[in-house]
Formats: structure tokens, sequence, C-alpha cells
């Protein structure tokens, strides 16, 4: 087997993603995605500590681009309009949209997947609030700007794979509106107190 390692992280994460679609993630071993990725098995721990991670490698490095987004956003933004500004630069380090779509449709299908995507989620979550509350966000602001944040990011995100053409921060702002737009609507009326008499 060829020990060349170059991109071995990149071709790991393709060799378990193609591998994963053929013959299902549960009758993948880690012993197959080196072989596909014309690694050993040895290279494979280097990057991974199991096989449910090749999936989710880039989590990490999208939680440090955030994190480092929000803290060169001015200071008088608000705590939505920051995560939103931060949100502005995943691109930069997001995979490729097929790989992207192959990876949601594996998730989907493994439920052992879709809970560590859910504590991968809930992990950047914590990160967000986190890093708005080193910048003075009250705890309760942070949380729900977090929350409505971690909502939009989704949407744009599905909606950025779907369309091969289109802009992610055109995108962002357009799910934000619709976001804000479904919120507004659901605010009941105020109403006042009956005299009493």
């Amino acid at each position: 087997m060829a020990r060349w390692e170059g991109n071995a992280r990149g071709r790991l994460e393709r060799a378990a993603l193609d591998l994963f679609t053929e013959q299902g993630y549960d009758r993948t071993t880690i012993a197959q995605i080196a072989q596909r990725a014309n690694l050993t098995e040895r290279s494979f721990y280097r990057w991974f500590a199991d096989k449910r991670e090749v999936l989710f490698g880039g989590s990490e490095e999208l939680e440090q681009r955030l994190v480092s987004a929000i803290d060169a956003v001015p200071a008088h933004a608000g705590a939505l309009a920051t995560l939103l500004t931060a949100f502005a630069t995943a691109p930069e380090v997001f995979r490729p949209r097929e790989f992207l779509r192959e990876r949601s449709a594996v998730i989907a299908a493994n439920p052992p997947l879709q809970e560590r995507e859910l504590i991968k989620l809930a992990s950047l979550a914590d990160a967000l609030t986190a890093a708005l509350l080193h910048r003075g966000c009250d705890r309760q602001t942070a949380r729900l700007a977090t929350e409505v944040g971690m909502a939009v990011l989704r949407l744009t995100t599905e909606r950025w794979m779907a369309d091969e053409q289109a802009d992610f921060a055109g995108l962002l702002s357009t799910s934000a509106a619709d976001l804000l737009a479904v919120a507004a609507d659901g605010v009941p009326a105020r109403q006042e107190p009956r005299p009493k008499g």
C-alpha cells in the first residue's frame, strides 16, 4: 500500500463517504476506508478517532472560523447581526456542495450519525454563545440570538447545497428575513387589561 499522505484527511473523507454511500455506513470498516484512500489504518487514526468522525472532521474548523469571525465584528453590532456577519464567512471552510449533499444523505439514513450531528451542532451553538458573552452580551440575549442564528444557518446551508449558483451571503440575508417574518407573524397582539367594574 502506498504511504504517500498528501491531503490524507481529504482522501479519507472522500473514501469513507463513497463507501458509506455504496455499501452503507454499518457495513463499512476503517480498513476498507484506508484501503480505498490508499493509506494505512494507522494513517486513518492519525486524523480520526473512529469512522463516524470522518463525516464531522470539518466541525472544529468551522467552529474556530466562526468564533474568530465573531471577534472581528465591530463592537457596536447587535448579537444576531454579529452572528450573521460571522456566518457569511462559513463557505471559506465548507467542503464542496456535492460532498455536503452526499454527507447529508448518509447522516439522514443513520440514526447514530444523526445523534452525532446533533451533538456537533450543540457544541457549535455553545461556542457561539460563549463568543457573544465574551463580547459583552447578556446570557439571555446571547442564547436566544444563537438559537435564531443557528436556524438561519441551517436553512441557508440547505438552500446553498441545493443550488450550485447560489451566493451564500445572499441566501443568508434571505433566510434571516424569512425567519424574522415568521417570528413577527407569531407574536400575539398585546391585550390591554379589562377595567374592573
